[in-house]
């Protein structure tokens, strides 16, 4: 049964992928919504495997005697690999399966017969987490049983889930958003062009009132005659508020930039990497060294590759825990970033490969980068990990779950080093089990 299941799956894959190219424009419409249908269904049937996996890891781990508080751990980080996604992904997939699985089944049920998409499925239970199981499934009648939420956008859709919500509990409503008040938070992700997105979650009154003072002060400048935009000002204003400082200042808190000498001293165009944000091009960097060197007291920390391989050069501890030097060096090397593939989550701790307890040794060829949540699921039950010395001298970790899929990392090529070596591949491969 399982071989004719993946061999259909394997003939649907070729028949997209082989669709003719003698179209008229009304069949190529039919074949963008038939597709659309096959990825809803294709969703619901993975939202079925993540349950059957969750239902069967458990069952193994408690016959295995795992203490019961440590029992599900590493399921979704399986989940996540699987669908190519990060850890965190992984367990947001799991909990949306569990929940249409067991408590909205005319929301699963769109899903399998191609109408409703996975987004539009999270829309819903995530806009009813807060209601008792009585109320879910009063909201996945209402708005699934008939479907009519198949013909809803994502945000009428999340209207209709939030007012049908706030009808049935409205006190469980309210106490949602008394609690989301204590989830505030500030975070930074790259964007394009050496740019990046700081964003904060706030309470709606301390935002709105934010964005109001922002938006007054541009307003002022302007006209007041400030050649910069409105977004501009806005922006600037953001910063000198929270730093004291004028927006040019150069900052005052240590930024990791890793570059070559050759590229420093504009002897090539190999592209910098800038921890917590990523490539940047050389003209940019020497530009910023320049500047930071001229604003402030500025340290250059010089990193040294093997002049045949290009890969980053190795340090060796006796200690168990890798000492701050060590753990600088494979955050640099990993370019912050876990080694698990797909999961880009930063990194939090450094993981000996092969661990301690079994002999493994506190070096740069035996640690590797991971997020806290992958760090805790390489523990659980069934997991390994080795590292392997690939013939360029790329660092290689190929790590086994639970199932025996086996999936390798290698860690991002440093800058320059293609110029030596071209022969790094990807760095994320998935193996046969």
């Amino acid at each position: 049964m399982f071989e004719t299941s993946m061999a259909a799956l394997h003939e649907a894959k070729a028949a997209l992928a082989e669709a003719p190219s003698d179209l008229s424009d009304a069949q190529l419409v039919d074949l963008i919504r038939e597709a659309e249908e096959l990825k809803c269904s294709a969703a619901a049937a993975q939202a079925a495997a993540a349950v059957r996996l969750d239902e069967s890891q458990r069952a193994a781990q408690v016959e295995a005697g795992v203490r019961p508080a440590r029992v599900g751990e590493g399921i979704a980080e399986q989940v996540g690999l699987a669908r190519r996604e990060s850890a965190a992904k992984g367990a947001r997939l799991l909990g949306l399966a569990k929940v249409l699985e067991h408590e909205m089944p005319h929301t699963r049920a769109l899903m399998r017969d191609g109408r409703l998409n996975e987004w539009r499925a999270t829309i819903l239970v995530r806009e009813t987490a807060c209601l008792s199981l009585a109320d879910r499934r009063t909201v996945d009648e209402r708005l699934c049983a008939g479907g009519e939420a198949a013909t809803m956008s994502d945000l009428a859709l999340t209207r209709a889930a939030k007012k049908l919500a706030c009808e049935l509990d409205p006190a469980s409503v309210a106490e949602r958003a008394r609690r989301a008040e204590s989830e505030r938070h500030v975070s930074i992700r790259p964007a394009p062009d050496t740019m990046c997105w700081v964003t904060a979650l706030l309470p709606v009154k301390q935002a709105v009132n934010i964005y109001a003072v922002l938006l007054a002060m541009a307003a002022t400048a302007r006209a007041q005659g400030d050649e910069r935009s409105k977004g501009q000002v806005m922006a600037d204003t953001l910063v000198e508020r929270v730093t004291g400082r004028p927006a040019e200042e150069a900052p005052r808190v240590e930024i990791k930039l890793v570059m070559t000498d050759a590229s420093l001293f504009g002897q090539t165009d190999d592209a910098a990497h800038v921890e917590g944000y990523g490539p940047v091009p050389a003209p940019w960097a020497r530009a910023f060294v320049v500047g930071a060197m001229c604003a402030t007291r500025a340290w250059i920390r010089r990193l040294y590759v093997a002049p045949t391989t290009g890969q980053l050069v190795a340090m060796d501890s006796r200690a168990r825990c890798a000492p701050a030097g060590l753990a600088d060096f494979v955050a640099t090397r990993d370019q912050g970033i876990c080694r698990i593939p797909w999961c880009g989550a930063p990194i939090r701790q450094t993981d000996h490969v092969t661990a301690w307890a079994d002999g493994g040794k506190t070096t740069g060829a035996n640690t590797q980068g991971l997020c806290e949540r992958h760090n805790l699921a390489k523990e659980a039950l069934g997991w390994s990990a080795i590292a392997i010395l690939d013939p360029d001298g790329t660092h290689t970790v190929e790590t086994t779950t639970p199932t025996g899929h086996r999936h390798r990392s290698r860690a991002p090529a440093p800058p320059g080093a293609d110029r030596v070596s071209t022969s790094s591949g990807p760095p994320g491969l998935e193996l046969t089990a």
